[in-house]
């Protein structure tokens, strides 16, 4: 399929190390898939579903050790170990490389090697990146078919060069005292072994569009960023775009499907998505930002996926879809999951295939009671999403009005505001945090700081990335507004005052306002506040203008133990969190004080 001597060679040479019996190279064709999606039914790898309610939709299980990223066998790669920042797991590049040579070496025999050469981003376009994996899984090629662009047109794209991603991916023993996904920034390459779930092994996703990008976008001078972009299309046709920020259980997906309500439905507003995860952006020609989604498909959380909290997600996944580690109904050969309905599947099997008993599910326990695994997944074509964006596949990408960062915070944050600048922006977005809720492990609102939501996901140090963020701030003519957003105040009960979901339209139509100069705002000692009344509330019944009076106020006691949190937060960063955001951070508090 290429004549690439330094792709051949590499390939060559990582055949001699992991051993494969067959090499199949993967060329895209739908001939090809549907040949590997009948092998993989063949040996029980995945399963067919019914084909009437769900066509074109398989079912695969992971192994009970193996359902998650995890953090802790991440690791960057750099020559020095400051490169990497504490926030990063670190280990010298030619210890890695023998400690997992040794872990290749032969864990390919009796099985077959599969080349995919992929493309993140428009094949050709200024935003495409290429990168070719190889694996051993079939569930690894169908996934990838999905989220990325897999064809020969990457190779003939790719040319001679040798400027593309290394991704190597081998099951072995699926040992997880064995596992590591690991990134080598400075040669351009990807390791992962002894694991099968997504995010470990569909080596396209986070670990090249997040942490490798992430490096590259520092070096090139561009962003890669854990953001969805969505276009707000007024009723007059015109389309605004906003790229968003955060981490998760925060509703990242959700809003990325945003329906509006039906107040503004008629009246014609319209919420598009170009992205739910990742943006590449660049500055464009007329000096604006401009922002592409690299991925092809969508990777979502299916728990709590429904017709009330994303019906597009729910319409995107019902033809040509992979699901992961979801609960299978064994009477009409369909799938299921907690938050779907409430009508549980009596006769099923759990994520981990055993006959599962709806009747003893138990909120407390729910990876060992549940029908399905709380971190199961749907694959999902992009283009059967509803509300796809028209400008999905312009390789020139969307231009940015306005950066959203957002958390989750009980009485901290207020529903939104607005920052000073730039260089306030990007301390608004160093210090993103989101608190621990009673689903989550250990004690219950907990802040756990996530930069920007790149806290899992940035191949370098943090220190480094602010100050590139700052950098490019200096670069952009016409950079976007940047904003904070809480869907997730509540009251003394621990109630949530703002409604959520559709509503959340009306916070991004007064972001876009202010972007136009259309409304003012009131200065606040964190930024700029909207006036109350510019937040449309007609047509909401439990929310009043004292109820929007309540949602941005501040805390002045509050925000001052924040203060002292994010001191602590840029110390374990280190030394190169750069002087701009302490000065920042002086400001913050001694306007708190005053």
């Amino acid at each position: 399929m290429t004549k690439n001597k330094y792709v051949l060679s590499w390939i060559e040479e990582m055949a001699a190390l992991t051993q494969p019996d067959n090499i199949v190279w993967i060329d895209g064709s739908d001939a090809q898939a549907e040949a590997l999606r009948a092998e993989a039914c063949s040996t029980g790898e995945m399963t067919k579903l019914n084909q009437e309610l769900l066509p074109n939709c398989y079912l695969h299980r992971t192994a009970v050790n193996d359902v998650a990223r995890v953090e802790d066998r991440t690791f960057i790669c750099t020559s020095k170990k400051e490169d990497a920042g504490s926030v990063n797991n670190w280990m010298d590049p030619k210890e890695c490389y023998d400690t997992l040579s040794k872990l290749y070496r032969g864990s390919m025999k009796g099985r077959t090697m599969y080349i995919i050469p992929y493309s993140m981003g428009i094949v050709g376009s200024e935003f495409a990146k290429y990168g070719i994996e190889l694996t051993d899984s079939i569930y690894v090629v169908l996934n990838m078919l999905i989220m990325t662009r897999v064809g020969t047109d990457v190779l003939d794209a790719l040319g001679d060069s040798d400027n593309y991603i290394k991704c190597l991916h081998a099951k072995a023993d699926i040992d997880e005292s064995k596992r590591y996904i690991v990134h080598f920034p400075e040669d351009n390459t990807i390791w992962s072994v002894n694991s099968g779930y997504g995010g470990n092994v569909l080596l396209g996703k986070k670990c090249f569009a997040l942490r490798i990008a992430s490096y590259l976008g520092r070096k090139e001078g561009w962003f890669a960023e854990h953001m969805l972009i969505l276009g707000v299309e007024y009723p007059d046709g015109k389309v605004k775009y906003i790229s968003a920020a955060f981490p998760s259980a925060c509703g990242k997906t959700n809003l990325a499907m945003l329906i509006p309500p039906e107040f503004y439905r008629k009246k014609g507003y319209k919420v598009w998505t170009v992205g739910d995860d990742i943006a590449w952006l660049r500055i464009g020609a007329d000096g604006r930002l401009y922002a592409v989604n690299p991925e092809n498909g969508f990777f979502g959380v299916a728990p709590g996926t429904n017709d009330k909290s994303n019906p597009n997600a729910l319409e995107t996944c019902k033809s040509d879809t992979i699901f992961t580690n979801v609960c299978h109904n064994l009477d009409d050969n369909t799938v299921w999951w907690e938050g779907l309905d409430n009508n549980p599947p009596h006769n099923a099997l759990n994520w981990r295939g055993e006959p599962w008993d709806y009747k003893k599910y138990n909120k407390a326990d729910k990876v060992g009671t549940s029908g399905a695994h709380p971190n199961s997944r749907f694959t999902a074509k992009a283009t059967n999403c509803p509300c796809l964006s028209s400008e999905f596949d312009n390789p020139a990408g969307v231009p940015i009005s306005a950066i959203v960062f957002g958390g989750r915070r009980a009485k901290t944050a207020p529903l939104v505001y607005q920052s000073r600048d730039w260089q306030h922006g990007t301390f608004v977005g160093s210090i993103m945090a989101s608190e621990t809720t009673a689903a989550a492990a250990g004690a219950v609102g907990v802040v756990r700081r996530d930069p920007m939501a790149m806290r899992p996901f940035t191949g370098y140090n943090m220190g480094d990335y602010f100050a590139h963020w700052l950098e490019m701030g200096k670069r952009i003519p016409n950079p976007p507004m940047i904003f904070n957003v809480n869907w997730f105040r509540t009251d003394d009960e621990g109630n949530f005052i703002w409604p959520g979901f559709g509503e959340n339209l009306r916070v991004l139509l007064w972001i876009l306002a202010r972007c136009e100069g259309a409304v003012e705002a009131v200065k606040a000692p964190i930024g700029y506040l909207p006036k109350a009344e510019d937040i449309n509330i007609e047509g909401l019944e439990d929310v009043t203008l004292d109820t929007v009076r309540e949602l941005l106020s501040i805390d002045h006691e509050n925000w001052l133990a924040d203060v002292e949190n994010i001191k602590e937060f840029y110390a374990f960063i280190g030394d190169r969190v750069p002087a701009e955001l302490y000065e920042e951070l002086a400001l913050l508090e001694a306007n708190l004080k005053a």
